[in-house]
């Protein structure tokens, strides 16, 4: 995979990331869709696909970019389609870290160090080209005005970002209300970016943990303290096997 195209778990850091402090919003919730964007980068790359609620790996062979393929390696050893929101869950915290050190070394943002009330070392990030996400947000912007339905790549990208809580921040106030709501829809647009979105979301909640009842339609669960609202109109995905507790996040 070439670095003529940005990952989605690298425009997914680059939405989240503020250029007035050089820090990134909703920090806690974002490593989990950091997890779910490599997901749905492999599925779009044709190297797993989705087998009902479960991950499957189809093709293992490598992309050729190391944090991808790292993720790749370790759904290949599980040998058997994993639930998405137990791999989600799972102890691979610390992404976003690895994915602005990342992008630190390609040239798309760089660090600044500073310090906390004059004592505790801080690093913050600017982006070194404001244009490549003005160019991610205007695909968003384009999607939700239009209302033409976007490709898979920003439909994807509009479900993570809803998932781990970007729609304040990208439309902040009362008059963004109406674009986080179109943001929320745009996920029944891709099947794997919904299905990826809603076990972000269902970590979020500690739902992993719960059986779902089979009369409640899939994203309308009673939303955790700080979660987004789950996207309207997309079908349930079938579930299989026992829950087992999700890893705490």
């Amino acid at each position: 995979m070439g670095r003529s195209r940005r990952t989605l778990p690298e425009e997914l850091l680059l939405l989240a990331l503020d250029p007035a402090t050089g820090t990134t919003a909703q920090p806690q919730s974002l490593d989990l869709g950091l997890a779910g964007a490599q997901l749905v980068e492999l599925a779009l790359a044709g190297r797993i696909a989705p087998d009902g609620d479960r991950i499957a790996v189809v093709v293992p062979r490598p992309t050729g970019d190391p944090t991808l393929d790292c993720a790749l390696e370790l759904l290949r050893r599980r040998g058997a389609p994993v639930r998405a929101v137990h791999w989600i869950g799972g102890p691979r915290l610390g992404l976003r870290q690895t994915y602005l050190s990342h992008l630190e070394r390609c040239g798309m943002v760089h660090a600044v160090a500073g310090q906390m009330c004059g004592v505790l070392p801080t690093t913050r990030y600017q982006a070194t080209d404001t244009e490549i996400s003005r160019e991610i947000r205007a695909r968003l912007d384009s999607a939700i005005r239009t209302g033409v339905p976007p490709d898979p790549r920003t439909a994807a990208l509009a479900a993570l970002a809803h998932a781990v809580g970007l729609g304040k921040h990208l439309y902040p106030g009362n008059e963004g209300r109406s674009s986080r709501s179109r943001l929320r829809d745009l996920i029944r647009h891709d099947p794997m970016g919904g299905l990826v979105a809603h076990a972000v979301m269902d970590v979020q909640n500690g739902a992993a943990a719960q059986p779902r009842r089979s009369s409640a339609p899939v994203g309308r669960q009673a939303p955790g303290r700080g979660a987004p609202e789950p996207a309207r109109g997309v079908p349930a995905q079938p579930r299989r096997g026992s829950m087992a507790r999700a890893a705490a996040h």
